[in-house]
């Protein structure tokens, strides 16, 4: 039966996490939209880190990652090529103070925690850069983002690096803190994609694009003023919040469609462009020691299926 339907038999193993623009990957689950697609694919639920740990043991096809985090997988040994761009963070991503600290300048000589070489880190050095500071002028603690809330609350921080849900439990743990630098002041730091292993791409990139056009109609339903209340339903269920909690979490994610995801998939520089973002979070990378050499950005991403 599976032959007739043009499946090879075992279902494409997707990771994903507690972000917004993961979690949209839900409707479709529930919605039976990639049955009627006409593709097997299996997504399995982990901690960010976690999800990225059973991509480069090999247990799962594709992983949902920002880009930066994409090369620092592939740079690690598990190489990967993005296929896909869900959203960028739009002030989801944080780097939350308790109260007294108003700028990232306040924070010099203090601990930040936050876990180091991903994404938060690359926020966190963007917005010091800006106001002048070094990463010396800081002692970072790594720390798991799903782990930071109790860490802020806990004792010696002055500030955490975390997405959403985990910011917002931080800022509800500890009374009066508050973001001090976000994604949205940096639009198009931290895109998010699905990103592929090489060998199930090549083996089966029909399905692939298949997955790719259930995301459009994701998108569709969730902006939809009509079914984004169903959508947001289930995406909190997802998590474990009530929908009216999980409405502004999706506020802070900017959903791409196929069509918004072609004018970022253009090659250029600067952050309204995936390669120019790779290339930034790539340069960072390197500086700050995260991995030696430099990724091939050509390799490393896949426009063709999301641009057809």
């Amino acid at each position: 039966m599976f032959a007739n339907l043009g499946w090879a038999g075992t279902p494409l193993k997707i990771g994903y996490s507690d972000w917004p623009g993961w979690v949209a990957w839900q409707v479709a689950i529930e919605k039976g939209w990639f049955k009627e697609a006409g593709v097997d694919v299996q997504f399995d639920w982990f901690d960010y880190s976690a999800s990225m740990d059973a991509f480069t043991a090999g247990k799962i096809d594709a992983v949902t990652v920002t880009n930066g985090d994409a090369l620092v997988t592939g740079a690690g040994g598990a190489k990967n090529v993005m296929i896909l761009l869900t959203d960028y963070s739009n002030g989801n991503d944080m780097i939350v103070a308790k109260p007294g600290i108003k700028s990232l300048k306040d924070l010099k000589g203090k601990k930040v925690g936050l876990e180091t070489g991903l994404v938060e880190h690359l926020l966190l050095l963007n917005g010091m850069e800006k106001v002048g500071m070094k990463e010396s002028d800081v002692t970072i603690v790594n720390t798991k983002t799903n782990e930071t809330p109790q860490a802020l609350a806990a004792g010696d921080l002055a500030a955490i690096g975390a997405w959403q849900p985990n910011s917002g439990e931080a800022m509800k743990r500890v009374p009066g803190a508050k973001p001090i630098y976000t994604s949205a002041n940096e639009p198009g730091l931290i895109y998010d994609v699905l990103t592929v292993s090489p060998t199930s791409l090549a083996s089966r990139r029909a399905d692939w694009q298949k997955v790719i056009k259930v995301w459009d109609k994701v998108v569709t339903y969730i902006n939809d003023p009509k079914t984004q209340p169903d959508a947001v339903k289930i995406m909190s269920a997802r998590v474990g919040l009530k929908p009216e909690a999980y409405l502004p979490l999706l506020k802070g994610t900017k959903l791409l469609s196929l069509e918004e995801g072609k004018k970022v998939f253009v090659k250029a520089d600067g952050f309204k462009s995936l390669y120019g973002s790779s290339k930034i979070a790539d340069s960072f990378n390197v500086k700050y020691g995260v991995y030696k050499q430099p990724q091939d950005l050509g390799k490393a991403i896949d426009p063709t299926l999301a641009t057809k």
